[in-house]
């Protein structure tokens, strides 16, 4: 049997719909599984022994280029004539259902009382029934093996092992690790300002537990940002520029990871990393909680159906919490 899922964007999406991966191939080792993914977030993807092959697109380029959907079709046409006998829209987006009608014949997705574009479930011939605003991981789970008939539990995914993979890391990560202290990522960086926890406070956690934390960043104002905080404290170090490669390689060879609700944080998660994601106007759903993988939300009350990017009670939690949780983390 071939199979294509369609999940787009963005890294911590993708992140949480792969954990499904292993126990698909567990129950079914000859299914192939390709992956259809915008080209910036392929990286991901790569070395996964569940996925066949990875396919990209470049539909965030139509934004500014309208006249590239004829190449972008083209494209997903081209991947079509891999004759799939089911196509998986874990997306549920009118982009990604689309993409997925174009792959195959039979496709699945949520139907449209489980996402927010409800037109997307137009496209689906097999329709799969989620709330809205349950558990990120498990609507992921269950979209992608239902149509399959596998039924993937809590506990299974639990009990997950490691599934993002990486090969041939830049070898300057060596130079940023230490020995003889704890490894400490900070992610201080997000989709929304209103989901970065202050630079200040992550100051004084470094301050307050004396280890090496490596800062990454993803755009100019966050490399800014990670700069000012070593001046600040001096074992707290600004990591170049890292590819998801050598993203991956990093945080697998860290002991703790501490950051904002965004995609590296979650990558922890899925390496079976300890961490602690820090969210403000973002649900908790959105991860696993587990003996190693914890959370603090701001007191404000969050409605997952429409998320107020204005609100900006993550600035409120106090560090001493999150020092206390990292102190906890860093002993076992």
């Amino acid at each position: 049997m071939k199979i294509a899922i369609v999940k787009l964007s963005a890294l911590g999406d993708i992140i949480h719909a792969m954990v499904a991966l292993q126990f698909i191939k567990a129950h079914s080792p000859d299914i192939q599984i390709d992956w259809i993914v915008e080209q910036g977030f392929a990286g991901i993807l790569k070395h996964n022994p569940d996925i066949d092959n990875i396919l990209t697109v470049n539909l965030k380029a139509l934004k500014t280029d309208k006249t590239g959907i004829f190449r972008e079709i083209k494209k997903v046409r081209r991947y079509a004539l891999n004759n799939y006998d089911l196509v998986i829209d874990a997306q549920g987006l009118l982009k990604s259902a689309v993409t997925a009608r174009l792959l195959g014949k039979r496709v699945a997705g949520f139907d449209a009382d489980s996402i927010r574009e409800k037109a997307a479930s137009w496209f689906y011939n097999v329709k799969i029934a989620c709330a809205y605003d349950a558990n990120t991981i498990d609507r992921n789970a269950l979209v992608l093996s239902s149509p399959l008939g596998i039924n993937i539990t809590r506990q299974q995914i639990l009990d997950k092992k490691p599934f993002l993979f990486f090969q041939d890391e830049d070898p300057c990560l060596l130079d940023f690790l230490q020995h003889d202290s704890k490894n400490i990522v900070l992610v201080i960086g997000s989709t929304w300002d209103s989901r970065n926890y202050p630079p200040e406070k992550f100051v004084k956690i470094a301050q307050a537990l004396q280890h090496n934390y490596l800062v990454v960043w993803g755009n100019a104002q966050e490399k800014e940002k990670a700069l000012w905080m070593s001046t600040q404290a001096d074992n707290i170090k600004v990591m170049p520029k890292l590819d998801l490669n050598s993203l991956k390689a990093l945080i697998a060879k860290a002991d703790l990871l501490i950051g904002n609700d965004s995609g590296p944080t979650h990558i922890a998660w899925a390496l079976n990393k300890p961490s602690i994601t820090i969210f403000g106007p973002t649900p908790v759903s959105r991860v696993y909680q587990t003996d190693i993988n914890k959370v603090v939300k701001s007191a404000s009350i969050v409605n997952p159906y429409q998320l107020n990017k204005q609100d900006y009670s993550i600035k409120d939690i106090d560090e001493s919490g999150i020092i206390e949780l990292a102190r906890g983390l860093l002993a076992v």
